[in-house]
């Protein structure tokens, strides 16, 4: 008994062993991959700019007489007024190694300011529809989701509170367009987002 128990235990030892050595050979792998491609990229000449997917904000169709007395609603039009005169482009789930592979290593810092005012842009969306809602403004609040869904953000409560709206509405068939939406996110979010359209459509039903 007492050498079965201990063929059993080296083997498991064994097991134990063999699986760290191809784990660390696989991370080595995974490391010197990465370092290859960064050096490659470092190395990418500056590229066109003109393909990008740039987001213009119609600004025109925003609410901006609304809540003129609410001073931070008044912050959220300022935000947005600048930012509707600057480049915005939505890089979400794209590495700065992937950016420079694609654009060139000397473009990465204009790229990362393109990406900061999309997350800004679609951070203030979210905070002004929510005090529109608030305030009772419905519509409007809709309108300002809608169009950061149209942008590819992948801010859950922006969907939580689009489907919210759409069930109030009484228009719950609404909530399966954002469907191929959400299924083409790239981000980590895309589940948590799906989920969030799954129960609303439960509770619609």
């Amino acid at each position: 008994m007492n050498l079965i128990f201990f063929a059993s235990v080296a083997a498991l030892s064994i097991a134990i062993a063999v699986s760290i050595r191809r784990s660390k050979k696989d991370q080595a792998a995974i490391e010197q991959d990465f370092w290859a491609r960064e050096r490659a990229a470092n190395n990418t000449r500056r590229k066109s700019l003109d393909d990008l997917d740039y987001i213009h904000i119609p600004i025109e169709q925003f609410p901006m007489s609304l809540l003129g007395d609410v001073p931070k609603v008044d912050d959220y039009k300022q935000i947005i007024t600048a930012l509707h005169e600057l480049p915005i482009v939505n890089f979400t789930g794209i590495s700065n190694t992937e950016l420079k592979l694609r654009y060139g290593a000397p473009n990465i810092d204009l790229l990362t300011q393109y990406d900061q005012n999309y997350t800004l842009l679609v951070r203030t969306l979210q905070q002004w529809a929510q005090a529109l809602y608030d305030a009772g403004h419905i519509e409007e609040a809709c309108q300002m989701l809608e169009f950061s869904v149209s942008t590819g953000t992948d801010i859950s409560g922006t969907y939580r509170l689009l489907c919210q709206i759409y069930q109030e509405q009484h228009t719950p068939e609404k909530i399966s367009g954002l469907y191929p939406i959400v299924e083409v996110l790239n981000s980590a979010m895309q589940k948590s987002i799906v989920r969030i359209l799954q129960e609303a459509d439960r509770s619609a039903g």
